[in-house]
């Protein structure tokens, strides 16, 4: 059977690294998406690509960036792709046209403000196709289990783009936690600096917040270590900082930092448990300092009642010095582990150990196991991997913090039947 099509939803940041009319001043200026896709389809693993915006007359502008960053810096890598809509013009709903011209099986990258989501997700499943949705997954708990029923009426994978999954020391963590006791405590950081707040200018604080875009990170993170162990959230509680985001340009109301307060429980049968409780606290800013040296801080501290675990992944050991880095401080912490960017011996695009690649191949991989009937959406969801089945539970305290915030802080409840039916109350 032929690899997947796949067609990229959203052409910014994550998809191409072009931004506001040039290359992104974050660490992904040349995307990750796209690039991604071109060297799978290198490799075989994939066939046509396409790309949809809004508007088509990015399109120009964006080929001579990839041209320009990724064709000519990877030894001719094809950087070739069918556009929705036309160069001309702009259309809201081009991802309609663009998902109606693939081929059956074929995937779909969603990588747009989070309230869209669901209805572009949905869309594509129900024309039988595979979708990768960035995370959160959807903004509401409703939307996800309705992506998840009709995932499961079509036969299709629907999977959610957590990376953080496939960092080395993250899933080591993961494995070496089942042995460590009890869960007690975690608590989570994850920040980017005030810079980014123009890249998402459109959206932020408008059609999504700081806690579904990072604290999604680590609140998965904190739910895949103690699921298995039979661990389930049980409350909610969110408060936020404000002041510096409107400052920047950002509309009232804008939250710099938010941080949710879960409370965990280890439900038995008919509603029972072992009495036994575990708080987590999960913090999210994309007010961040400039010039700090590292694009995002991200670390959590994990204990449990026989030990205890600490992974810092901003600064990996590993620090260039640059003089001629104008930007703001010389010092700078990489993260050649997420996307790494240098070529191989022969000039050719050499990331594909980084978990940021691994996380877009093992879903594609899963799609053509799908498609040639060697493996089952119940065996995918078993596996571990971030599907839709496994991640309602993060959906479930995103959106239990943005209702908490939007209602004075109050504690909103989270409930988990004997039939795994989640409800907020």
């Amino acid at each position: 059977m032929a690899p997947p099509a796949v067609l990229m939803v959203g052409t910014g940041e994550y998809t191409t690294g072009f931004v506001s009319g040039a290359a992104s001043t974050s660490d992904k200026k040349v995307g990750v998406v796209g690039l991604t896709l071109f060297d799978l389809r290198r490799r075989g693993k994939v066939a046509d690509l396409s790309m949809v915006g809004v508007s088509g007359k990015k399109f120009p502008a964006i080929r001579a960036h990839l041209q320009k960053n990724i064709a000519e810096a990877y030894n001719g890598l094809d950087v070739s792709f069918t556009s929705f809509p036309a160069d001309d013009q702009s259309d809201p709903n081009a991802f309609k046209t663009a998902i109606d011209a693939l081929p059956a099986g074929s995937a779909v990258t969603v990588f747009t403000p989070d309230s869209t989501h669901h209805e572009i997700a949905k869309y594509a499943i129900e024309r039988g196709h595979h979708v990768l949705i960035t995370k959160p997954a959807t903004k509401l708990l409703s939307h996800h289990l309705d992506l998840l029923a009709l995932a499961e009426k079509h036969g299709v994978f629907v999977y959610v783009e957590h990376h953080k999954r496939f960092d080395p020391a993250y899933a080591d963590a993961q494995f070496r936690a089942r042995t460590l006791g009890d869960f007690n405590y975690f608590y989570s950081y994850m920040s980017q600096p005030k810079s980014q707040l123009e890249t998402f200018k459109a959206w932020a604080g408008r059609e999504s917040d700081i806690s579904y875009y990072l604290n999604s990170h680590h609140v998965d993170i904190c739910e895949w270590m103690v699921r298995d162990a039979g661990w389930r959230p049980s409350t909610v509680r969110a408060s936020a900082s404000l002041g510096i985001a409107e400052g920047v340009g950002c509309g009232p109301g804008t939250e710099d930092t938010i941080t949710l307060l879960v409370d965990w429980a280890r439900p038995g049968g008919g509603g029972g448990g072992d009495g036994k409780r575990a708080t987590g606290i999960y913090t999210a800013s994309w007010t961040a300092p400039m010039n700090a040296g590292v694009h995002s801080q991200q670390h959590f501290h994990y204990v449990a009642s026989r030990g205890e675990i600490h992974v810092n992944q901003a600064k990996r050991g590993y620090d260039v010095v640059d003089e001629a880095d104008r930007s703001g401080s010389a010092l700078k912490w990489y993260n050649p582990f997420y996307m790494r960017y240098a070529p191989d011996e022969e000039g050719h695009f050499n990331g594909q150990g980084g978990y940021g690649y691994v996380s877009f191949e093992k879903f594609i991989d899963a799609v053509t196991a799908v498609n040639e009937g060697r493996v089952s959406l119940a065996q995918l969801d078993r596996r571990g991997l971030p599907t839709l089945r496994n991640t309602v539970l993060t959906t479930a305290i995103l959106e239990a913090g943005r209702r908490s915030l939007d209602e004075g802080g109050r504690s909103v409840e989270i409930v988990v039947g004997d039939d795994d039916k989640v409800e907020l109350k």
